[in-house]
């Protein structure tokens, strides 16, 4: 019988979010798999937990993976660790889940601090809908890509970066944002938290040399939706019938879409094509 793969999410700052389940399960494991095995034995210590430690980063996961499912089919439980936060999420871990789903061992999440999340929910943008992208490629063509996926998205999007890049990063959004509001979250839990609201100009322009670790939110593209409904509602709706027909809709469902567009009942929509 094979051991349990545990995902557990420690604190990204203050270590007073660690959950009591994952203190148990940390207590309870055979061996922790940790990110940096330097910065995990201060939140063991701290926890008063002595435990067997693995380094698994993105630069031994590969190798690294092989070892914690042979020592999982050896019936070891194991947690995996990164330097704050969730596992998986810009940090080290799909590797070794992806193989230990081919292997059909068990995996469990210990839910915790999110670094995005937390930033999201006091950022004031739309929590609805929202795209995470992590860290914007280095390469130029594939930065070009996200960029503009940024220009284009009519989700809030939420971004990490690294101090040293960020004026950089900020001047590359600001090519394309216009007068779309950001939200800079930095030190999230820490001592040195803060939160800096605005046009990107404005942040630009007040912004000091930058330090910690900064998450970067930008309000969805509300400008495209509203082009896009205004350029509809301004065909025939017969027209506006095809548009969504081609994207492969239900009549049902084509009937809703075009009631919402014009600020119709779906009564209305449906009897003039009965009419037809």
């Amino acid at each position: 019988m094979a051991g349990k793969l545990y995902i557990v999410a420690t604190p990204i700052g203050n270590l007073e979010d660690i959950t009591l389940r994952a203190i148990n399960i940390l207590k309870q494991v055979d061996i922790i798999a940790a990110e940096d095995t330097r910065n995990t034995l201060k939140l063991l210590n701290h926890l008063n937990i002595s435990k067997k430690m693995i380094s698994y980063h993105r630069h031994n996961e590969e190798v690294k993976k092989e070892e914690l499912i042979k020592l999982l089919e050896e019936d070891k439980n194991i947690a995996l660790v990164s330097d704050a936060g969730t596992p998986c999420i810009s940090d080290p871990g799909e590797e070794v889940v992806k193989k230990a789903i081919e292997k059909n061992i068990e995996i469990i999440p210990i839910p915790g601090a999110c670094a995005l999340i937390n930033a999201l929910i006091v950022s004031g943008l739309d929590c609805k809908e929202f795209t995470f992208i992590g860290f914007l490629p280095l390469n130029k063509k594939t930065r070009q890509e996200k960029l503009k996926q940024i220009e284009e998205s009519q989700n809030t999007i939420i971004l990490y970066e690294a101090p040293h890049k960020l004026k950089t990063t900020l001047e590359d959004l600001s090519k394309i944002l216009q007068k779309r509001k950001i939200v800079l979250a930095k030190e999230i839990t820490k001592i040195h938290e803060n939160y800096i609201r605005g046009s990107i100009e404005e942040i630009l322009e007040t912004l000091e040399e930058p330090k910690g670790e900064y998450i970067i939110l930008i309000q969805a593209n509300k400008n495209k939706k509203a082009d896009e409904k205004e350029i509809l509602n301004n065909l025939p709706i017969e027209e506006h019938y095809l548009y969504y027909e081609k994207k492969g809709l239900e009549k049902k469902e084509i009937i809703k879409k075009i009631a919402q567009d014009r600020n119709k009942t779906k009564n209305e929509v449906y009897k003039y094509f009965i009419k037809k």
